[in-house]
């Protein structure tokens, strides 16, 4: 380190380990940082509207059971929500490419889709702070990750649109 520090003066060291160094990070970052007004109310989480954020821990929650069953091959789409009444409703989808794969997902009398949907209702719940119904589906979409126009639809961003 003492050779780096000696090369790089100007440089950072933060140790993924042990965190030294972040908080030092943090101020020398803050302090280079300009002052200005809010860009965006205080209390607003993203940019991006609160529907679109329970797909994520749906995703995370069936990723998490499946272990190395369902490789990557899994996407989440919200096709409803309504944060209108008690409990919040939900309808979200569980895209995956093949047919055995969708097996696996719901698994023997739906108990593994079950237990997916137990979980991430655990999480959208703490997300979105009231209680929820989650309406969770599983759909074939034969490969939706090769599928440029499917990448798009489930709000991911294929490599063509990377490059503009």
């Amino acid at each position: 380190r003492a050779g780096l520090a000696a090369d790089f003066p100007e440089a950072a060291f933060i140790s993924a380990v042990t965190s030294e160094g972040i908080d030092e990070l943090l101020a020398r970052v803050g302090a280079l940082l300009p002052v200005s007004p809010y860009l965006y109310p205080d209390d607003e989480l993203s940019t991006q509207s609160l529907r679109s954020f329970p797909a994520e821990p749906v995703r995370e929650s069936a990723l998490e059971q499946l272990d190395d069953e369902v490789p990557y091959s899994v996407a989440c789409e919200i096709e409803e929500f309504r944060e209108d009444r008690t409990p919040v409703f939900i309808r979200a989808v569980l895209h995956v490419e093949r047919e055995s794969q969708k097996g696996i997902l719901v698994g023997a009398k739906g108990s593994r889709i079950r237990e997916i949907g137990r979980a991430s209702r655990q999480k959208i719940e703490a997300l979105v702070g009231a209680p929820v119904f989650l309406d969770l589906r599983v759909k074939v979409l034969p490969n939706w990750r090769r599928d440029q126009n499917a990448l798009r639809r489930l709000g991911y961003k294929p490599p063509e649109d990377r490059a503009s």
